[in-house]
């Protein structure tokens, strides 16, 4: 199974469930004090947790 991440990149998920887990822990991180980069940074994660968790419910 895979996604198409917001660069139009196919990734491959070979494992489901780490996979959520994993972009859950990224979607929120940033540095501190914030930089500009984890606004980009951030949606990109989010994104990628939404489709993962689209797919778990298909």
């Amino acid at each position: 199974m895979h996604i198409i991440d917001l660069n139009g990149r196919k990734k491959e998920v070979t494992d489901l469930d780490k996979a959520i887990q994993q972009a859950e822990n990224f979607k929120d991180m940033h540095h501190i004090p914030p930089v500009e980069s984890d606004k980009e940074r951030q949606a990109y994660w989010r994104d990628i947790y939404k489709k993962l968790v689209q797919l778990k419910s298909k």
